[in-house]
Parts: structure tokens; sequence; C-alpha cells
């Protein structure tokens, strides 16, 4: 009979990601700009030996063509899209942000954050395609 976590797209995985993301909320608290989480999150990924690449380019395709591109925050394991925000509320685009990230790119799981609230917001987009 399948469990809970079976039915969670990696499991481990995001519960490792989100123990950094909590560890650098706690220690730099809710009012910083986006830039210098992102930096706290780098830092953590390395002393977790999560393997990573931040701000990477993905292409836009339409019919075959390129017709722009996306800069992704972070790509965790080559499995999962970390999108971070600092603001005082995530709006409807954002998660439509996460989800064109995921369909660009045919990966599963994109993980949406927001550090601006007093609690860490940080929710799971799955792929609509998959």
């Amino acid at each position: 009979m399948p469990t809970k976590t079976d039915k969670v797209i990696y499991p481990e995985l995001s519960y490792k990601i989100v123990g950094v993301l909590f560890k650098v909320h706690n220690e730099l608290g809710n009012r910083y700009q986006e830039k210098y989480y992102q930096r706290a999150i780098e830092i953590e990924f390395n002393k977790q030996g999560l393997k990573y690449k931040k701000e990477i380019s993905v292409n836009l395709n339409y019919e075959n063509e390129n017709i722009g591109r996306y800069f992704l925050d972070f790509l965790i394991e080559n499995k999962i899209i970390l999108e971070i925000k600092a603001k005082d509320r995530l709006e409807l685009e954002d998660y439509r942000q996460v989800s064109r990230y995921l369909k660009a790119t045919d990966l599963k799981l994109g993980l949406l954050v927001n550090f601006r609230n007093k609690s860490l917001s940080c929710k799971r987009i799955l792929n609509p395609r998959i």
C-alpha cells in the first residue's frame, strides 16, 4: 500500500532544501533583499553538499525556435527549481512564473519561497505537464 511520502515528488531532497530555507530565514529574518537570501542559501547548500546551479538561463522555444529565455534562481540536483521572493505576499503571477519554468525545463517540481513574511512561506508547485 502506498504511503503518503510515495506521492510526494523528491521527498528527501525537498526536506533538505526546506531545512536550508528555514535556517536562512531564522538567521536573517524577513527584511532583506532577495540577493542576500540567495547568497545565504548558496552558503548553506555548499555546507549541506547539495549540487546546484544558480541564475541559470533556460531557453523558451516555440516550434523549435528560441524566442527568449528565463533565468532560474536555483536548480538543485538537476531536479528541483527554487524561486526566491522577498515581497509582502506571493501573487498568482509568481506561481505562474514557476509553472512556466517547469514547462520550459520539463522538470517535475518547483519550490516558490517568500522570505518577507514573519514565517517563511514555501510552496510546492508541480509541472502541469507531468
